[in-house]
């Protein structure tokens, strides 16, 4: 999501291929953004608490076979990264922030972690069968990241964004009033500066797939409120401001235990052979 991070791959760095032309992040390029990202650190556990898993199935709808090596870039704490190590014989993930990169390490052992962020991963070129996004593309949906991304990815390897949605199509479990408030906080939440699908288009990857995988997720009070302390919109607020923003939530959800019907969207492209990424 943020910082420049050194380089943490199993292989030792005098053996590690030149990455020429990176681009660079100056401290003065640090912006609102980039502090809402940064506010998960202070919400680590109630992130893994709050936040839904994946269905294992869901990587049935894509082109990869089990011996593939794949990252889970922008992994938070490793929700999709279990997912894929149940699945792929070798696992990476990269997550910038040191406090969601320690439950990573402690929920999902088998993978690799290291610290980076999409614009500069610390992998060699063509490294990768596969680059899945869960939950995080609005991050960074922009050339500089694309084109990472296709770097550490071979020639017919996949790009996956993979994110959980509430199914519309059904009541919400939630109180009216509870939603009301919640909608007033996302009216206030900051629009993503491209649409990933456009971004992803410009750069070497065939047509974008999609496909989707329903699920349901049981939840109690607390962790129906974890789940709200976990959005960067509630998170990056001050203290003050935060703990007024779960009082008053927390006070218009009654105890008991919240069943939501869910749906897995995966949606993936192709890296194609092309010139070099710069």
């Amino acid at each position: 999501m943020i910082s420049t991070l050194p380089h943490c791959s199993p292989r030792s760095p005098t053996t590690q291929p030149p990455r020429p032309n990176l681009p660079i992040v100056h401290a003065e390029a640090v912006d609102e953004r980039t502090e809402r990202a940064r506010s998960f650190a202070r919400v680590a556990e109630e992130y893994e608490r709050g936040r839904p898993g994946y269905p294992d199935d869901v990587l049935d709808l894509l082109p990869l076979p089990p011996t593939a090596t794949v990252l889970d870039l922008a992994a938070g704490t490793g929700k999709l990264t279990r997912v894929l190590t149940r699945r792929y014989r070798r696992v990476i993930a990269v997550e910038p922030l040191d406090a969601m990169r320690a439950i990573v390490e402690r929920e999902a052992p088998a993978a690799e972690a290291l610290p980076g962020r999409a614009e500069a991963i610390p992998l060699g070129d063509g490294e990768l069968d596969a680059v899945f996004v869960a939950q995080a593309i609005h991050w960074f949906a922009n050339d500089a990241a694309i084109a990472e991304i296709a770097r550490v990815l071979r020639p017919g390897g996949v790009l996956a964004i993979v994110h959980n949605e509430t199914d519309k199509s059904v009541a919400s479990p939630l109180p009216a009033a509870y939603r009301e408030r919640l909608d007033v906080l996302f009216e206030d939440r900051a629009r993503s500066p491209d649409d990933w699908r456009e971004v992803v288009a410009r750069g070497p990857f065939g047509e974008i797939s999609d496909g989707s995988v329903e699920h349901a997720q049981v939840s109690d009070r607390e962790t129906v409120l974890a789940f709200a302390l976990s959005l960067s919109l509630v998170a990056h607020r001050p203290d003050a401001e935060r703990h007024q923003v779960m009082d008053e939530l927390g006070s218009v959800l009654p105890e008991g235990d919240y069943r939501f019907r869910m749906r897995t969207e995966v949606s993936w492209a192709v890296r194609q052979i092309s010139a070099p990424v710069s």
